[in-house]
């Protein structure tokens, strides 16, 4: 018996698909996604050896997205091709969960076989990979340690030792983990600094597009900020705004001013382990990355180390103390909090936007969980940071789901719109110009520092011998829509409740790095406060500040 593995997201060229990697600590892999808003997007293409000759099955895991809301067909159709000849089965059929697919049998020869992932609907079909067998009675395995087992087997992986002790290593290159990597640098520390994706920023980046919030250079450290000043998009404004306005390359440009042996930037990278230090389980010695490409992994080996993954992925893996949701009242003597704790969040926003045309457009009549009508649907041609998801379930561990309900009703809705709705001849002319393919997180899990800040401290104007990077947003706290609430089983759109701050207050170093793991910084959303005060310190703009403040210290530890 021979048997192939293909992992989607190493084909040689990718075409329209896009890899999700937010997935991974669930999955074990990342995955590729035809993300072409309704318009089927280019092939993604590969050429593997085929070992001998004979009948081959071929397996595909993948599945069915939209099977959850349970109404009409699959949204996610694609075909496997082999030597441009398409198997029988579409696939993205095969119901909610992820799992194998037969896509058929085809007789090969030995040698190259160019394997092609066919999109036929643009509405964001996803593989994971494929499994190629001359048995035609086997049926490849879909547990999680089998899986596991198989793909470092299939792909040889050996996990490879960087020969550099860095000063700081940094997990996550949103703004706080770019921001804290400078600062380090710029103070004598040698950094790596590690991204899941190709570009730096997070949600400041091309791909989630929000706009960074909050002052820099306030009081009593008016020279902080320097660094997020530095690497910011000129074009700062709120909106969803074409790509270039985000600046990508900017922010990586920055490094290229330091000497090669100073940093190494890590990106397409997610550490998916962490090593303790012997006879010290407090203390991290180690990160194991996995390249979303390739599978290759790395050992990072530090000194000092940064959770800046924005869902304290490494303060969990850790098992340092975190905290989710919202606190009681009383736990913080905090007005804002609700008189029970819960497990609500603030959500994931997908962002979108439009185009006019010159000419009509179609879209397709789509309806996969919401029946949209005159009743209920929202004549918007955009989605900023109200179209958002998720602010009851857990945003580390179902973020696909999370993301997913948030495309899948900006779909719907668009297309009732185009279709059904009797305003439909004023967008005729109007088509789906950009949506994200990732979403943006706004609140995740927090992890408890040597002091927890609360709303009390903010407003009570309480004095820290450890201020560092001041908060200047206002205390912003975000709530499913109730009219959106009332009408659809599951929220997807927010409102916000704003209340100001007298004057721009600092944050306290403590709440900067874990208060269980010995050589941990925090950068980020998931910094030590509670979740009222949080809504005042996690935009982006502070927390490239606060990052700013962790690079430093990192440079004090070295």
């Amino acid at each position: 018996m021979a048997r192939l593995w293909l992992e989607a997201e190493a084909f040689d060229t990718l075409g329209g698909w896009v890899i999700d990697q937010q997935s991974v600590d669930q999955m074990g892999s990342a995955y590729v996604m035809a993300h072409g808003l309704g318009v089927p997007v280019a092939d993604a293409e590969t050429v593997c050896c085929v070992p001998q000759s004979g009948d081959w099955t071929v397996w595909v895991r993948t599945r069915d997205w939209t099977a959850v809301w349970g109404r009409g067909e699959p949204a996610g159709r694609f075909n496997v091709l082999l030597n441009g000849v398409p198997l029988p089965q579409v696939l993205g059929t095969n119901g909610p969960s992820w799992g194998w697919q037969k896509a058929g049998i085809c007789h090969l020869e030995e040698g190259d076989t160019r394997i092609c992932l066919h999109d036929l609907s643009g509405f964001n079909g996803r593989c994971d990979a494929l499994y190629l067998t001359t048995d035609p009675s086997e049926t490849p395995p879909d547990g999680c340690l089998e899986l596991a087992e198989l793909r470092r087997e299939a792909s040889g992986t050996v996990t490879h030792d960087d020969p550099v002790i860095y000063d700081l290593a940094i997990a996550g290159g949103g703004m706080a983990g770019v921001c804290a990597a400078i600062a380090a640098m710029r103070t004598g520390s040698r950094v790596v600094l590690i991204q899941d994706r190709s570009v730096l920023g997070g949600c400041n980046s091309s791909e989630i597009r929000v706009p960074l919030g909050g002052f820099a250079h306030a009081d009593p450290f008016p020279n902080l900020g320097r660094v997020v000043t530095e690497i910011e998009p000129v074009f700062g404004r709120p909106g969803v705004l074409p790509p270039e306005m985000y600046e990508d390359v900017r922010k990586a440009n920055v490094f290229k001013l330091h000497p090669d042996n100073q940093y190494r930037l890590a990106l397409n990278e997610r550490v998916v382990a962490v090593e303790k230090q012997p006879g010290n389980p407090k203390a991290v010695a180690a990160f194991i990355t996995r390249h979303a490409h390739t599978g290759a992994e790395t050992r990072y080996r530090a000194r000092c180390f940064a959770d800046c993954t924005g869902d304290a992925v490494i303060a969990r893996m850790m098992g340092a103390d975190v905290m989710y949701g919202r606190e009681s009242r009383a736990a913080y003597d905090e007005c804002l909090a609700p008189e029970e704790g819960d497990n609500q969040v603030m959500g994931m926003s997908v962002l979108w936007r439009s185009a006019k045309t010159d000419a009509p457009t179609e879209f397709a009549d789509v309806d996969w969980g919401i029946p949209f009508s005159e009743d209920n649907a929202y004549y918007v041609r955009s989605g900023d940071w109200e179209w958002e998801t998720g602010q009851y379930r857990d945003q580390a561990t179902e973020a696909e789901y999370i993301r997913d309900y948030g495309l899948m009703t900006l779909f719907a809705n668009w297309s009732f719109l185009k279709n059904r709705s009797k305003r439909k001849a004023e967008w005729a002319n109007d088509t789906l110009a950009w949506a994200t393919p990732i979403g943006g997180k706004r609140e995740s899990y927090r992890v408890v520092g040597d002091y927890v800040l609360t709303q009390k401290d903010i407003e009570d104007r309480v004095e820290h011998p450890d201020a560092t990077g001041a908060m200047t947003w206002n205390l912003d706290l975000h709530f499913p829509d109730p009219h959106n609430e009332a009408t659809f089983d599951e929220p997807f759109r927010s409102c916000a409740y704003h209340r100001g701050i007298l004057a721009p207050y600092p944050v306290p170093y403590r709440c900067l790095y874990a208060r269980d793991v010995e050589n941990l910084f925090l950068g980020g959303r998931h910094i030590s406060t509670t979740h009222v005060a949080f809504s005042c310190v996690r935009v982006m703009r502070t927390l490239g500040i606060l990052g700013e403040v962790i690079g430093m210290a990192a440079s004090v530890c070295a």
